[in-house]
């Protein structure tokens, strides 16, 4: 399936002729305090040509991870799987992120966003206003995050560490701090996170989990003109009934110490349903962060920091596609804000109308971002906007005009439109591999594969476009997920032999545990479980060599 060879080369700003990066992706920890310190990644040119010794495999709906010749794939671990003696995995986990351990990365702490629940599938399912506490405390355990540490042993094979001191979970229960000088709707911390999707590493070593779609939980508020709260819409899980926190304590970027398991929620990056937090470090130590707010109509976001290794304080700026800029969200620099809000806080508390009123461009749902390691382009998933006729979704390519991403301007064009005739929809998930090949997985929701207008879509993917070589710009089916399940989450090892893959919410139309629609990953007439896979194989090997 190729789209256009000449643009895919025109994408990769070479020409004709290819140059390659070998990345080292993943920082090595070499502290164990308040902050990591961390060794240098490595961006070496090199030749190289993708070596791509597998054909693309058909969309079929299938209840199964089915995956191209000379793939295989480890199950590492699963909803409710043990990672201690008190705690055990969450549900529908997204983002991955591998922090090594060593130098040579053998052993590493794997993070794992749990976004949200499915009531019917955990067997806490009750009409509005009945369900319990109990149930209610159990839901909330099953969402947040999962520190694991993982080792490779023989066999090519990924383990778990049982007994190690970095196995720990964060919850929808954990006190969490905010990472600044003011009060958050009256108090200093959170209790808890969850809506985790998408995320991002820091040069220090630190994880950077997002906060989505929070308004599930605990609901939103409904602002008058006046600035007060008029109204709060309820959330879907009923958790207000007996934890009645603000929704404005949710809905942020999380920073969280792979080591240690201390957490803040970064405030200046603002509040909305982040996707993610993609980290591009300056020669200074200062970094540069892009978000996007997973919604129809919603703006893409960058900041910028004032200071190396911390993301307390800085400048934040919402994209304007249009004209090419990149618009200050800063009170103190925009009269329209001054008109509206009282300070600072108030404009990150309710960034969404802090970016349309200084002209943020109302985008298709911009979702996952990604920087190309060999051209330093930016690669937004706009994953679709059904409302507008966009029903499979793009990815942008945003081409900043400062060397160092601080600058206001920036060129985009569309890189990828999904299509029936593309053979694709809904982009969501992107991934570089070390040598700098792009791979992304889609989201088509499990209600809708296969429907109308879906036809070609019977199930989720995950597609490989080769940046160099005889397919370069081919457009590849590697593997295609369980049934009415995503993939989401890819990470390399830094070896690239290895792609840590979630699969989320398999069977999410189960409308109850006697009429399941799938039994991944045990079979049988078992309970759908989301779970961590790793894919690896010679095919992989072959294509990075």
């Amino acid at each position: 399936m190729k789209y256009s060879r000449r643009s895919f080369l025109e994408f990769l700003g070479k020409g004709s002729v290819i140059g390659v990066a070998s990345v080292a992706f993943a920082p090595v920890l070499k502290a164990c305090k308040g902050e990591v310190s961390v060794s240098e990644s490595a961006v070496e040119a090199t030749p190289y040509a993708a070596n791509v010794v597998f054909q693309s495999i058909s969309a079929i709906k299938e209840d199964t991870v089915r995956l191209a010749d000379g793939f295989s794939q480890q199950l590492l671990i699963k909803f409710e799987d043990s990672i201690s003696e008190s705690d055990y995995f969450g549900t529908h986990n997204d983002y991955l992120a591998f922090i090594p351990l060593n130098e040579e990365a053998t052993e590493g702490v794997l993070w794992s966003n749990h976004e949200y629940l499915d009531p019917i599938l955990m067997g806490t399912y009750a009409p509005v206003g009945e369900k319990t506490k109990e149930q209610v405390d159990k839901e909330q355990y099953a969402v947040g995050g999962s520190l694991v540490h993982v080792q490779l042993v023989e066999g090519d094979r990924w383990e778990i560490v049982m007994s190690s001191k970095y196995n720990r979970r964060l919850t929808a229960k954990t006190s969490i701090p905010f990472h600044w000088d003011e009060a958050i709707d009256g108090e200093n911390e959170a209790i808890g996170t969850m809506a985790g999707c998408a995320g991002g590493v820091t040069p220090w070593g630190t994880i950077l989990s997002c906060e989505e779609n929070t308004d599930q939980f605990y609901g939103e508020y409904i602002y008058g003109e006046d600035g007060e709260v008029a109204n709060r819409l309820p959330g879907d899980y009923g958790w207000e009934a007996y934890y009645d926190y603000s929704p404005e304590h949710y809905g942020w970027v999380v920073e969280v110490n792979p080591l240690t398991g201390e957490a803040h929620k970064l405030v200046a990056l603002g509040r909305c349903a982040h996707e993610c937090a993609t980290v591009h470090e300056l020669p200074d130590g200062r970094v540069v962060v892009y978000s996007g707010d997973d919604g129809n109509d919603r703006c893409l976001y960058k900041f910028v920091s004032d200071a190396p290794g911390d993301l307390k304080n800085g400048t934040l700026y919402v994209a304007n596609v249009e004209k090419g800029e990149w618009i200050s969200l800063k009170y103190d620099e925009q009269a329209v804000l001054q008109e509206n809000f009282k300070n600072q806080t108030e404009v990150l508390v309710r960034m969404r109308e802090a970016a349309y009123l200084v002209g943020g461009s109302q985008l298709n749902r911009p979702e996952d971002i990604e920087i190309d390691p060999v051209t330093g382009s930016v690669f937004i998933s706009l994953t679709n906007n059904k409302p507008k006729g966009d029903l499979h979704g793009s990815i942008l390519k945003l081409t900043e005009n400062s060397d160092d991403k601080t600058g206001l301007t920036f060129k985009s064009e569309t890189f990828l439109a999904g299509s029936k005739e593309a053979g694709f929809s809904s982009p969501d998930n992107l991934a570089f591999d070390p040598k700098g090949n792009l791979w992304f997985t889609t989201d088509v929701g499990g209600y809708t594969l296969g429907s109308e207008g879906y036809e070609f879509m019977p199930c989720n993917s995950l597609f490989l476009v080769p940046r160099s070589g005889e397919r370069a710009g081919e457009l590849i089916r590697v593997a295609t997920a369980p049934n009415e399940s995503e993939f989401t989450g890819p990470f390399f090892h830094p070896s690239g032999k290895y792609l840590f893959l979630s699969v989320q919410h398999p069977g999410e139309s189960s409308q109850s545990r006697d009429a399941l629609t799938s039994h991944w990953p045990e079979g049988g007439d078992s309970i759908p479980r989301s779970g961590v896979i790793v894919i690896s194989g010679e095919s992989l090997s072959t294509l990075l060599a």
